[in-house]
């Protein structure tokens, strides 16, 4: 499946045991030797009360991760095409929390990803030595990558992901600075690394390194933490217009301790067996 060009692989983990190993994910998301996959999804029962399902996320590196709201799409999609739920409204389990996705009369799916977390510490960030900036309610971090310093914010949706403004998304090295910023000392935990061009206040242009990934054709928890950057920062207004390369997503947030919502398509690519 994928969502905007962000693509998975989603397995039934409920008729069946899903018990691979981070090489076995590896392998399956080989592009070349496997199916190919920026990441996998596991539907799974939840055994917490009241809520539906939960769905396990591993990146292509073998490693599992905290979110995924391009999959969480693709997890709305999936369950009712299996007939495993007739309600379109869904609570589901992640590996941080509990999230509501619902699946729209058009066909697209809206998922409320909570409230972003604007503490760098929460965003597993080092701030330590570091002179903060601010701009409107935004508070901005120096951030030393390769031979120049930029500006980032350090908000997280579950996950990490360090934000910054750029003039042409399109003139960026994404694969080389998406990199080093990834594997940046400050972020011990690793960091997905959006790149934003902003257009006007309701449209922006994203490009994201995703931490174990590289960089997708879209991304939705960066998707976002972009749009809550920039609204924090006085430049944008909701709702937001996210263009992915792979497609368009649309982002509202209310403001501060307020939920993000996400809304975008989910489409089945194909489906199949594999022995392992």
């Amino acid at each position: 499946m994928h969502g905007a060009g962000n693509d998975f692989l989603v397995f039934d983990g409920i008729h069946q045991q899903i018990q691979f190993t981070p090489e076995q994910w590896k392998s399956l998301a080989d592009r070349r030797f496997g199916v190919g996959a920026d990441q996998m999804l596991v539907v799974e029962r939840s055994e917490i009360p009241e809520v539906d399902f939960r769905y396990r996320i591993f990146n292509s590196d073998g490693g599992e991760v905290e979110h995924c709201g391009n999959g969480a799409r693709a997890f709305v999609k999936f369950v009712h095409e299996k007939k495993l739920i007739k309600k379109k409204r869904i609570r589901v389990e992640i590996k941080k929390g509990i999230i509501e996705v619902n699946l729209e009369e058009d066909g697209n799916v809206t998922v409320d990803m909570n409230a972003p977390f604007l503490d760098a510490d929460l965003a597993s960030f080092d701030t330590q030595g570091l002179d903060s900036k601010t701009e409107a309610a935004a508070t901005l971090w120096p951030l030393e990558v390769g031979a120049k310093k930029i500006l980032i914010s350090a908000i997280s949706m579950g996950n990490p992901h360090a934000v910054q403004i750029v003039e042409d998304v399109d003139a960026i090295d994404v694969a080389a600075e998406g990199a080093l910023i990834e594997q940046h000392t400050r972020f011990p935990e690793r960091v997905n690394a959006g790149f934003m061009q902003i257009v006007d206040p309701h449209h922006i242009k994203l490009r994201v390194f995703e931490r174990g990934a590289g960089e997708t054709l879209a991304c939705g928890t960066g998707a976002c933490a972009a749009v809550v950057s920039g609204i924090l920062r006085g430049r944008l207004k909701s709702p937001v217009k996210v263009t992915a390369r792979g497609g368009e997503l649309n982002i509202q947030w209310a403001g501060v301790g307020e939920s993000v919502f996400l809304t975008g398509p989910a489409v089945k690519v194909f489906e199949g067996e594999i022995n392992l």
